[in-house]
């Protein structure tokens, strides 16, 4: 047959409004198997007189059904139906065969057309048709990959949904138990009302409640009806308290009365006693009585905090019993303390919190950096509270001593500034500046208290949020934190000593009386140093009558300089160096140095003044520049005159307080320096003494020992020196 009839003869196909996967290549390739597989139904094949060529023909049996109502040669072929019976194990390898014999006739082709056959040849035509059979046999197994594919998805949906029907059964059911079991949780947990209500006891009921409430014979064996019961008694007590309570009220109400009759007379009175006061002002004070001014400081008082409190009650004792001189004062903002002790109000209008939340987002604000943030607490953590306390010590020569006593309350510490007022003018020491300066008047009023850092030791994890690192960098500010102050404001924090008992008040009543006394005494001794110190930068040195025995008639040498030094200075002289290694000197004392010349004779004194003087004696360290240089370390006897310097306390301080001693000190060093140079020369060849240094001074020996010392202790009233 040739290829024009099987060209004419070609089935006739009739497909459904879908088409075939063929037409769908359009989609993507997600949508072609969808499509392919919704919309394949089955194919129905009109088929006429069909021969097929030689060559392979279609696997599987065809079944095809003839069609009612139709034209008797149509039949209708279902695929759907065939796909059932259909192994796909068969297909694959069917469609591998034909892959195969499909290249197989492809290479054929491709031979012949190599070796010179004629493109419309019939050996190429004939392999050309069977070639389309195989390509009618791909499109077949494609489509049954496609419905077996669609099949699947649908078998796999409908288990799904299975699954998902039995999932919401399964929450259903799970809901309805979680339900119920609240429902019997809620019946388990509920309590009466009669619950909360605490009724008398049973052996009390029974005999206090009549025999018609308490009805012994049904109660005590049904624990229903006692319930009940007692509730009747207990409503019965309730009414007749009810009615106790009326009486009460209308009873209170006539006493209120009768207090607000009496409270009116009252305040009647007190314009008259007002006039009363203001007319004995002039009393007051002429007998030295303020009642109204310590009325005020008493209304003013309560808003101290507690410290403060204590040590304005402990002061103003103290002052009455035993210093009259003593006045103590409440200085500051007493609106500002007012606020501080109101409780905060914690309800507030419902405008006013809608107004704020609307401007609040209305507002835009910037955002702090850390650094402010960072400020804004170490201000809030080293505030102070707005009150103070003002104590005014009074000495003799009617110089005052004006402590102002502050207290932080984050903190919980009090602080002291200090502040000196005199009659006379003490700006003519030059070396005396620093010493009535506030920052370092009271430092060591007691040993080892500097009042640098503060002695409550919660503080240090507060200054670690903050970033605090010492607190010394805000003394100058807030005032120095001295543990005597803590004390006097009944304040005890734990350290590493003994820990006294006592609390509050009487802690402050056991420190008042000698620290008062230790404060007098500190400013007297200050303002004696700075007199001295007055005098000695004049080069003169101020003996009063009362120790002009301690020293000959006639000193010859004399004191030419004195200046006031640093510690760093101080530290920098090599002769004073076994102080410092000694542990003699610390960087809160007062450093000096004094040089005595007789001659050409010239000795230095480097002087340490203890902030405790006169009670810790002044140190002197001695360099002698006279025939070369020595100092106490090289020469014995300038080692003797250190001696006699710094040791001979009971003979130089004389009677207390000894405010003297230091003068007398540099005194006693001129003395020496007379003898030392009087008797080196004898000393050295046995004559009468240089014509520079006279024999002024009388002495028993001249030296002694095999370290030949000199005699440096003076007799009085014999006027000779000998040795000690």
């Amino acid at each position: 047959m040739s290829s024009d009839a099987v060209k004419k003869r070609k089935p006739k196909v009739i497909r459904n409004e879908a088409g075939t996967p063929e037409t769908k290549r359009g989609r993507g390739e997600g949508d072609q198997l969808s499509a392919v597989s919704s919309h394949v139904k089955f194919r129905k094949v009109r088929l006429r007189q069909v021969t097929y060529p030689a060559g392979p023909h279609l696997i599987g049996q065809r079944k095809l059904i003839t069609a009612k109502n139709q034209v008797p040669d149509v039949r209708v072929y279902n695929e759907e139906a065939e796909l059932e019976g259909r192994d796909p194990q068969q297909d694959y390898m069917l469609y591998k065969d034909t892959c195969a014999a499909l290249a197989k006739l492809m290479a054929e082709i491709q031979e012949l057309k190599s070796g010179g056959a004629k493109v419309g040849s019939v050996e190429i035509e004939e392999r050309r048709r069977q070639c389309s059979v195989h390509f009618i046999t791909l499109k077949k197994l494609n489509r049954l990959a496609h419905m077996r594919l669609k099949k699947g998805r649908d078998q796999t949906h409908e288990a799904k949904q299975r699954v998902d029907v039995l999932h919401l059964q399964l929450q259903n059911l799970l809901y309805e138990v979680m339900h119920l079991q609240k429902e019997i949780s809620k019946c388990l947990e509920f309590k009466s009302q009669h619950e909360e209500i605490e009724l008398v006891s049973e052996e009390e009921f029974f005999q206090e409640a009549p025999a018609e409430i308490s009805r012994p014979h049904v109660t005590r064996d049904d624990h229903h009806q006692l319930t009940l019961a007692r509730l009747d008694w207990e409503l019965e007590q309730r009414k007749r308290l009810a009615e106790q309570y009326k009486m009460s009220l209308a009873r209170k109400e006539k006493i209120q009365k009768a207090i607000e009759q009496k409270r009116e007379y009252l305040s009647s009175l007190q314009p008259g006693l007002q006039n009363i006061m203001q007319a004995s002002l002039p009393v007051q004070e002429y007998l030295s009585m303020p009642f109204e001014q310590m009325q005020k400081q008493a209304e003013v008082a309560r808003h101290l905090p507690p410290p403060l409190y204590v040590l304005l009650v402990q002061a103003a004792a103290y002052g009455q019993a035993c210093d009259k001189t003593l006045c103590v004062n409440i200085s500051g903002d007493v609106d500002e303390a007012k606020a501080l002790s109101r409780p905060p109000e914690d309800s507030q209008d419902d405008e006013s919190d809608s107004d704020a939340e609307e401007e609040q987002q209305n507002t835009k604000r910037r955002r702090a950096t850390v650094g402010v943030q960072l400020d804004d607490k170490r201000k809030e953590m080293l505030r102070r509270h707005p009150l103070s306390l003002c104590v005014d010590l009074k000495c003799k020569d009617d110089s005052v001593l004006h402590l102002f006593f502050y207290y932080l309350m984050n903190l919980n510490i009090l602080t002291v500034k200090t502040k000196v007022s005199t009659t006379t003018d003490l700006s003519g020491a030059i070396s005396g500046g620093e010493l009535l300066n506030s920052e370092s008047l009271l430092n060591c009023l007691y040993a080892s208290d500097h009042g640098k850092e503060t002695p409550n030791p919660a503080n240090r994890y507060q200054f670690d949020k903050v970033g605090i690192t010492t607190f010394a960098d805000y003394v100058s500010d807030l005032g120095h934190p001295y543990v005597w102050v803590q004390k006097l404001g009944g304040l005890q924090f734990s350290s590493g000593g003994a820990q006294s008992e006592l609390r509050g008040s009487s802690l402050s009543a056991s420190h008042m009386e000698r620290t008062m006394k230790l404060l007098r005494g500190r400013l007297q001794a200050r303002l004696a140093l700075h007199k001295q110190f007055s005098s000695l930068e004049h080069s003169i040195i101020p003996v009063s009558s009362e120790y002009q025995h301690l020293f000959p008639a006639k000193v010859v040498s004399g004191l030419t300089r004195w200046t006031m030094m640093s510690y760093q200075e101080f530290t920098e002289l090599g002769y004073v160096q076994h102080a410092l290694k000694a542990g003699l000197v610390s960087e809160t004392d007062l450093f000096f140095m004094a040089v005595v010349e007789r001659g050409t004779a010239r000795l230095l004194a480097a002087v340490v003044v203890n902030p405790r003087y006169p009670e810790v004696m002044p140190l002197f360290s001695l360099s002698l520049h006279w025939k070369g240089e020595c100092s106490g370390r090289t020469d014995d006897n300038l080692r003797a005159m250190e001696s006699e310097v710094n040791v001979c306390r009971s003979e130089l301080q004389g009677p207390r307080p000894g405010l003297q001693l230091l003068t007398n000190q540099i005194q006693r060093l001129c003395v020496c320096l007379d003898v030392y140079l009087e008797t080196e020369s004898q000393v050295c060849d046995g004559s009468e003494g240089p014509k520079e240094f006279p024999r002024e001074k009388m002495c028993l020996r001249t030296a002694r020992g095999p370290s030949r010392l000199k005699p440096f202790k003076y007799n009085h009233p014999q006027g000779f020196f000998s040795h000690r």
